[in-house]
């Protein structure tokens, strides 16, 4: 395994941990269509289904397809009832309170909730890869990273995907944080301040996900110094999955189809159809959150980030068990043997004349 592989590895992992401390602090977010009260589905066939997704440019399959009725269309006489999540945690948790039954989600929350619910969870199919970069501020003279010491860098959020890969870069390149007795600061914060931490020169750099990356580059005399994608073999590593309880996908596997199906159709035509399909996008986000994202920073962002229901399993799997060898998810080491079931998205597929995923 290459030094790049490993760091993309070691970038993935150690969110676990953190993630793990503070998912059971956190409940659930503000619901959109949220008058779906818990219902015991575990036992029972159903026409419902109650799925989650984020207002965020990687989970475009839901934000267009749920936004536009696509999905609902595809789902003919399958009732969906949607809410909208900020963070991965407070999704995990719904689905835990039996409150949702599918969500698009993050990999983190994914296999923590996994290993939280013994196995009560499934990824039934990929979302997006890639979308992060490590930017530096073009007057600091920062060439590589030689020239860290003493720099201070800014992050989302402590413990988040993004804080996770900086930290781990920076110890791959022989750095501890000052909170480590290093001589590198590393700062958490909103991604709006982190825009005005630049500008005001109290930050160096920073290691974001888009289209907050593509919205500093153009506003905050930013460059990129690494594309996240470099870290990973091919390039690919999973930003965002779909995920499904157990017991519900058991029970009606011809619910998760219809979904998948539609999952997929969505997919093709974002990607066959990109100016179309960003514009839609940002239309449907600022219905969600009262904003819309420059046409010029999407198209940006976008150049960075693969809509793809292709789980990208080897990147998930090979983080998961890096964490469990650096000693970050316990004595006994986690099978995730069955935390994928592509069972239904190889139907469709198949069925569509699309190449199956091994």
């Amino acid at each position: 395994m290459n030094a790049k592989t490993k760091l993309g590895i070691a970038a993935g992992i150690i969110a676990l941990v953190a993630i793990a401390n503070y998912v059971a602090l956190l409940g659930s977010s503000v619901a959109q269509d949220n008058d779906a009260a818990p219902i015991d589905q575990d036992r029972i066939t159903t026409n419902v289904l109650r799925i989650g997704y984020f207002p965020n440019v990687n989970h475009a399959q839901a934000v267009i397809g749920i936004g536009r009725g696509d999905f609902q269309r595809a789902m003919g006489d399958v009732e969906m009832k949607t809410q909208v999540f900020n963070a991965g945690p407070s999704a995990i948790e719904a689905l835990f309170a039996n409150q949702i039954d599918a969500t698009y989600i993050g990999p983190n929350p994914a296999i923590n909730g996994y290993v939280r619910s013994e196995g009560g969870l499934r990824i039934v199919a990929g979302a997006a890869s890639g979308g992060a970069i490590f930017l530096v501020r073009n007057d600091v003279g920062i060439e590589s990273a030689e020239d860290f010491a003493g720099k201070r860098f800014g992050s989302p959020q402590l413990g988040n995907t993004q804080d996770v890969a900086l930290r781990a870069y920076l110890l791959e390149n022989g750095y501890k944080t000052t909170e480590n007795g290093g001589n590198v600061d590393v700062l958490p914060a909103k991604n709006s301040d982190i825009l005005t931490l630049l500008l005001e020169k109290e930050i160096d750099g920073a290691w974001v996900a888009e289209p907050w990356g593509a919205k500093f580059l153009k506003e905050a005399n930013t460059r990129i110094f690494l594309d996240e994608r470099d870290l990973w073999s091919e390039g690919r590593f999973v930003t965002a999955h779909l995920i499904v309880r157990a017991s519900y996908l058991e029970n009606n596997p011809g619910v998760i189809k219809k979904l998948l199906a539609a999952h997929v159709d969505e997919t093709t035509w974002i990607n066959e159809h990109k100016d179309e399909a960003l514009s839609a996008l940002n239309a449907e986000i600022a219905k969600l959150t009262g904003q819309t994202i420059p046409e010029d920073e999407l198209n940006d962002a976008f150049s960075r980030l693969d809509i793809t229901y292709d789980p990208v399993k080897e990147s998930l799997i090979k983080s998961a068990d890096a964490a469990y060898d650096l000693g970050f998810l316990g004595e006994e080491r986690p099978n995730l043997s069955g935390i994928y079931d592509l069972t239904l998205l190889n139907e469709v597929l198949k069925e569509k004349g699309l190449a199956t995923i091994p």
